[in-house]
């Protein structure tokens, strides 16, 4: 997606301002002949990151506008989809009549973390907010993805999405009323958060159990 090729060029003036702390490795006015390669590794890490920031806001757009050729691109093109096989025409067949459940749509991401595993792959956990007109319905959905990418020929990709909600339900409901997924459409899609958060339980289970009762009416 990006050209990494760049002439990088210092100039320092003896007439400059003193500096009044050590040069240090990939300071950008350090004298080291390394200070250039770190500033790249830099650049295209500042570069990958907004590449990959990308990818949820895509893929948000072609869910509501049903692009389905966009949202399959947004993938590695041997997409592992289980046992349905590898591939983007694959993830079409199963994502096709998904989005045939609901008519107007609305996916709002909210934030998004990216941790680097190494130059070429990285994780990320992009919080969302869906909104969908099911027949009479309007209903909302509070989601966190959990993601895999990995940049191959210069262009990052998803490798794997994994979404995770708190609830489902009518904008009209409150969350947990009479249950935290109150869509029929999806009755297996059982909501896996705040539990599926590794921290989740042993913070609660270093405190007064009664707590959470106390809370929650289903903690």
């Amino acid at each position: 997606m990006f050209n990494n090729t760049y002439n990088v060029h210092f100039m320092v003036s003896s007439n400059g301002p003193t500096r009044n702390r050590p040069f240090t490795l990939g300071d950008p006015m350090s004298a080291s002949p390394t200070a250039p390669v770190d500033l790249l590794r830099r650049i295209d890490r500042i570069e990958s990151q907004l590449a990959i920031q990308q990818l949820p806001i895509r893929y948000a757009i072609a869910v509501d506008s049903r692009d389905m050729d966009a949202w399959v691109g947004l993938f590695v093109a041997d997409v592992d989809c289980g046992k349905r096989g590898r591939g983007r025409d694959v993830l079409k067949s199963i994502i096709d009549p998904n989005v045939r459940t609901f008519y107007r749509s609305i996916h709002q991401v909210c934030g998004h973390q990216v941790d680097f595993v190494d130059d070429d792959h990285a994780t990320g956990k992009v919080y969302c907010r869906a909104e969908h007109e099911w027949h009479d319905r309007w209903v909302v959905m509070a989601i966190c993805y959990f993601d895999e990418y990995e940049r191959r020929d210069g262009y990052w990709y998803f490798v794997r999405r994994r979404e995770k909600h708190w609830y489902s339900t009518d904008v009209l409901e409150r969350p947990g009323q009479p249950a935290f997924q109150n869509w029929s459409a999806w009755p297996d899609a059982k909501p896996e958060l705040p539990h599926a958060f590794p921290t989740w339980t042993s913070f609660w289970e270093a405190g007064d159990p009664a707590v959470p009762q106390q809370l929650s009416a289903k903690p």
